[in-house]
């Protein structure tokens, strides 16, 4: 058990430097729950979230009032529902989707993940009916997100998969076109999806998992800015320390947290996510990180090298902290949540190619950027594909968030709301890859997958 001692220095963290447990995500495994009737099947996942997530709620409030930490949200991450709707078709997937919509607002959750498939070699038929049903899913209901994993280092990149996201993108779009596309927002398009994510949109309950579990999100961009800061004019070998040291502490205060929560909820210990996840407020900023680390502007010659530097610390760091560290675990850089990223894109300085090649170093990928709304169906492939070789080629996750905001265009701005933010609808490049998407098939795996 932790000595809370060890966390009595991040009390001004906590009060000065935005730090704060992200979220508490329960995972709840729905393999128990498998029926060939979907009215069954939907009634024992309606029975057996509310059971397992009764509590989950009051249990991050009473956390955070002893401990004075903040916990932003409280979720739940299912199986991926492909895995236990079978054949059940287009209809029946909307009906678990809607029960899973009924569930969290039974418990009072924030988020619920696991709308999902996994598709990195192939498609069976409930995966490709449960991924027809994604639009009319994120339509009809408010805090439910979905992801899809299109790829694997072991398996290669599955094109047909990504053809038929890149359909169900801008069919998203057009359907939440009344609420700026926001629908697209709780989609994801994975490669190397992790099974134990306590982060939306891309959460699930793996096919590894034990029935239930608890995963922690950390969080803590003001406080590393903080620390920098602080630091002056110091070499990078010494900032690179600096922000270790500052890893470390945030992430002892996530393990306290999920150590609570989990003891006190009788579930096991899954992770903590590491993942410098932030927000649209001043001071929360991961581009605030990189130009206090001394870029005149994040996306600006450099910007990838800090970034690397960075998402290395805070990975060393963390994993002194915790002994099951897991999720994504690095730098987030999701542009409509970052002050700073909005700025960078507004002053012209990242581009969506720059976004691009900072994604090959940090923990996550192409993550809620606007584009036009007219934008072709084979382009949003195309940016799909592009994101998810970077994944696949070098062994780790990468994901594309992507928004077509209906009826916007290049220098307008969208407005999500929330921890969502507001995005500067950014240009993409008008040469169409619609014959190389056209191919279908897969995309071999690279060579050094060969590791057996």
């Amino acid at each position: 058990m932790l000595n809370v001692d060890d966390i009595l220095e991040t009390i001004g963290m906590i009060r000065e430097e935005n730090l704060d447990i992200r979220t508490i995500t329960m995972g709840i495994s729905l393999f128990d729950c498998v029926s060939d009737d979907v009215d069954r099947l939907c009634g024992k996942i309606y029975d057996k979230i509310t059971t397992k997530a009764a509590r989950l709620v009051a249990t991050g409030e009473e956390i955070g009032r002893e401990y004075g930490v903040p916990i932003v949200n409280k979720r739940v991450s299912v199986t991926p529902v492909s895995l236990v709707g079978g054949a059940a078709g287009p209809e029946g997937y909307l009906k678990i989707a809607e029960t899973l919509q009924r569930a969290a607002d039974a418990t009072g959750i924030d988020f619920i993940g696991g709308f999902s498939a996994l598709v990195h070699k192939g498609m069976t038929v409930g995966e490709r009916n449960m991924i027809e049903a994604i639009p009319e899913a994120l339509a009809t209901t408010r805090l439910v997100c979905s992801s899809v994993n299109v790829a694997t280092t072991k398996a290669g990149i599955n094109m047909d998969a990504i053809r038929l996201m890149g359909k169900t993108v801008k069919k998203t779009a057009y359907l939440t076109r009344e609420h700026n596309s926001i629908g697209c927002a709780k989609l994801v398009v994975f490669a190397n999806v992790p099974e134990d994510n306590p982060f939306m949109a891309g959460a699930f309950h793996g096919v590894g998992e034990p029935d239930c579990a608890i995963n922690v999100g950390v969080s803590g961009p003001g406080v590393v800015a903080a620390a920098i800061r602080r630091a002056g004019d110091c070499n990078l070998s010494e900032l690179a320390d600096v922000i270790k040291k500052t890893a470390f502490k945030i992430t002892r205060v996530g393990q306290l947290v999920a150590g609570e929560a989990a003891a006190r909820l009788g579930v096991p210990f899954g992770i903590v996510d590491l993942s410098l996840a932030p927000t649209p407020a001043v001071g929360d900023s991961v581009a605030e990180i990189l130009e206090l680390m001394g870029l005149a502007s994040c996306g600006g010659h450099g910007t990838t090298a800090a970034l690397a530097m960075l998402n290395d610390a805070v990975k060393k760091g963390g994993v002194m902290a915790s002994s099951h560290v897991g999720g994504l675990s690095g730098a987030f850089i999701p542009v409509s949540e970052d002050a700073g990223m909005i700025a960078a894109v507004e002053r012209g300085a990242l581009s969506i190619e720059k976004l691009e090649a900072m994604t090959a170093v940090c923990s996550v990928g192409l993550d809620m950027i606007a584009v036009p709304g007219d934008t072709p169906e084979e382009v949003v492939c195309g940016v799909i594909a592009d994101e998810i070789s970077i994944g696949v080629v070098n062994c780790k996750t990468t994901a594309v968030r992507l928004v077509p905001a209906w009826g916007k265009k290049e220098g307008d701005s969208v407005d999500f709301g929330g921890l969502l933010g507001s995005a500067p609808v950014m240009r993409l490049s008008p040469y169409s890859p619609a014959r190389f998407v056209e191919r279908g098939g897969r995309i071999p795996a690279p060579i050094h997958s060969l590791k057996n």
